[in-house]
């Protein structure tokens, strides 16, 4: 599928949200007693022995370019993992989505923080809800720890996402993508060695499988908005929160309740109308 066309896209952006819905469902299967350090160094190892054979590809000239901003964005991304596989290990598969789904709100706040963005009514409107949503789906009395990391690691994406603007502009995605695992590293094992959980090698095939299946998503991501507009497109991308749904209920008999429902839509709902109003804005605005 070559994703030339808005369907083609669209179906690559499902397909692709049901990959990711994957790694995240390895990443539970392996159970709250996983060693997260020891794991998510094994998964960014894979990662980076599976992104090796791009290397060629890359100029020598511009590889360690930006180092800074490379290694702030590596260990930021690596914090992400590991608040997800604690998250994704202690809570419902659908609850630990929808509060991931936070990371464009978090976006949207820190960029007026950050970039003195400014916000508009409906923006005010979609961070409002988004952090009712949360509240909502999680409830202040089932706060915990795991409710904190996915929380977390909704944060992190959002703080690696904004980043992105201060990368070098001749790295490709797949360069910067290479180099966020590649920097992580040496950190995830010493962090891996400081837990002291003795070593499983075993975890190897789960860390594989949630690489494999994550970086299949941002593949189909890449193919899918290279060829169409984003804004014709990105409501695809919920599509993750459904999967989230159907496999939680089948694969491990979670069954979302009213306050879920309510959280998920306050959360998901006012992100997909900002998109739309953004598109429409797009079209109407003259071109600069």
């Amino acid at each position: 599928m070559s994703g030339r066309t808005v369907h083609g896209a669209i179906v690559l952006l499902i397909i692709g949200n049901l990959l990711a819905m994957f790694s995240d469902i390895v990443v539970k299967i392996q159970g709250a007693d996983v060693p997260v350090f020891q794991f998510v160094f094994l998964r960014l190892l894979v990662s980076v022995l599976l992104l090796l054979p791009m290397l060629p590809f890359i100029g020598h000239r511009v590889l360690l370019a930006g180092r800074g901003i490379h290694l702030v964005r590596a260990h930021v991304g690596m914090a992400a993992i590991v608040c997800m596989v604690v998250a994704l290990t202690r809570l419902p598969l659908a609850t630990a989505n929808a509060v991931f789904y936070v990371a464009p709100i978090l976006i949207m706040v820190l960029a007026v923080l950050v970039y003195r963005e400014r916000l508009t009514p409906l923006s005010v409107l979609t961070v409002v809800s988004g952090f009712s949503g949360v509240i909502v789906a999680l409830r202040p009395v089932e706060f915990s720890w795991a409710a904190f990391a996915a929380l977390g690691s909704a944060l992190a994406l959002a703080v690696n996402a904004l980043l992105v603007r201060k990368l070098p502009a001749e790295h490709t995605p797949a360069h910067n993508l290479l180099l966020a695992q590649a920097y992580a590293l040496p950190a995830a094992l010493a962090l891996a060695i400081w837990e002291g959980a003795p070593w499983d090698w075993t975890l190897l095939r789960g860390a594989a499988g949630s690489s494999v299946f994550i970086l299949a998503y941002h593949l189909s991501v890449l193919i899918a908005y290279r060829h169409v507009a984003a804004n014709r497109i990105t409501g695809a991308e919920y599509t993750g929160l459904v999967w989230a749904v159907i496999f939680g209920w089948w694969w491990f008999g979670e069954i979302p309740d009213l306050w879920f429902a309510v959280g998920a839509i306050l959360i998901t709902g006012p992100l997909l109308i900002h998109g739309v109003a953004e598109s429409r804005r797009r079209v109407v605005s003259p071109a600069t």
